[in-house]
């Protein structure tokens, strides 16, 4: 199936690994010209040298604070720069620390909220000028948005902010022709899923590898999902194959959610 994203302006935030790297990954694959951007300006470029090469894609790589305003705006400014437009964006950061409710600080509500919240709101609004030609904008978001998950209320408040964000902009920017979208991802093998294993090993008392193989056990496809298997999820709903999809809400979970 041809998405229709070849020459295609592709911005994918936090892309120097993990899930961002994944939908990086899938985008460049299909043709598109893939902006990436993470906090440490070596890793970055490294990835996108990467991509590149694997690919045969055009790819650029930037050091940009997602919790920084400037930052942002210069990331974008760097693509319309190189490439004169975007056709798409992928909303994503480094997830807000596990804890639980008791333990968190003002500190730390307030950096989940720029990190998470703020950081969507300043990408969205840094590239609606310069999609003219009707664009898709998706959002990495959490299952615990629509199921808690212990430990990780930051995340839940947080990111269901942003769900809502989403579903209020697919009505307002339809008129523009630009589609909204949320991507759920269920435990997928990434940095960020050992990092929550311990933390949760540690609070339970028990070892990584059981919390792993209880959480595996809740799988009805039985297994991590991978980073590419979620890449190429993103890759359909931001691409113009998904033109009547906006305001919805993908899981790319293995059928862990039960509910209907």
């Amino acid at each position: 199936m041809d998405l229709g994203l070849k020459n295609k302006v592709a911005l994918v935030a936090a892309s120097s690994k993990g899930l961002g790297y994944g939908v990086a990954k899938a985008l460049a694959t299909e043709g598109a010209k893939v902006s990436m951007c993470s906090r440490n300006a070596l890793e970055i470029t490294e990835a996108a040298t990467k991509l590149a090469q694997d690919t045969g894609a055009e790819t650029l790589g930037t050091a940009c604070d997602l919790t920084n305003a400037d930052s942002i705006n210069a990331w974008v400014d760097q693509t319309v720069t190189r490439w004169g437009t975007i056709d798409a964006l992928l909303v994503n950061a480094g997830g807000p620390p596990s804890g639980m409710f008791k333990d968190l600080s003002d500190a730390q509500w307030q950096a989940a909220f720029e990190l998470t919240l703020l950081s969507s709101v300043r990408m969205i609004r840094a590239v609606m000028p310069h999609m003219v030609n009707g664009s898709a904008i998706l959002t990495v978001t959490s299952g615990s948005v629509q199921e808690p998950i212990e430990g990780l209320i930051l995340s839940s408040v947080m990111r269901s902010g942003v769900a809502s964000l989403v579903k209020s902009l697919a009505d307002e920017l339809a008129g523009s022709k630009i589609r909204l979208n949320n991507l759920i991802p269920g435990r997928i093998e990434t940095e960020r899923i050992g990092q929550l294993d311990a933390a949760a090993a540690k609070r339970r008392n028990l070892s990584v590898e059981d919390v792993r193989a209880q959480s595996i056990a809740k799988i009805p496809l039985g297994r991590l999902g991978t980073p590419d298997e979620f890449g190429a999820a993103a890759a359909f709903l931001l691409s113009p194959a998904a033109s009547y999809i906006t305001g919805a809400t993908l899981r790319v979970d293995g059928g862990s959610l039960r509910s209907v």
